[in-house]
């Protein structure tokens, strides 16, 4: 059992780091490869998700991007509050990703 435990230990250790290191790795901004440019599209949605949640008066639930037709698009999901003690009102706002 104690053996077990020692080589448990730094197995975990060594195991959990290397999770952190690849989901850093993840969220780095991508180069493109033809042009040498940084491309950030998450954060881009996320800015163009919270000005549509100030316009509507809610708060951002969710911003993504996505290609409609050849076209990158972010899907903006808002929850604007309702009246009288219901439930918010979801909107899902698709704006052209710039």
């Amino acid at each position: 059992m104690k053996t077990f435990r020692s080589i448990f230990r730094p197995a975990m250790t060594a195991l959990c780091a290397a999770g952190l290191f690849a989901t850093s790795v993840a969220a780095a901004p991508m180069r493109s490869a033809e042009s040498g440019e940084i491309i950030v599209a998450a954060a881009d949605c996320y800015s163009i998700g919270q000005q549509v949640a100030d316009q509507h008066g809610g708060t951002l639930a969710r911003a993504s991007e996505s290609n409609q037709g050849g076209q990158s698009v972010c899907v903006i999901v808002v929850l604007v509050p309702a009246k009288d003690g219901q439930r918010p009102r979801r909107v899902e706002v698709v704006v052209p990703a710039n």
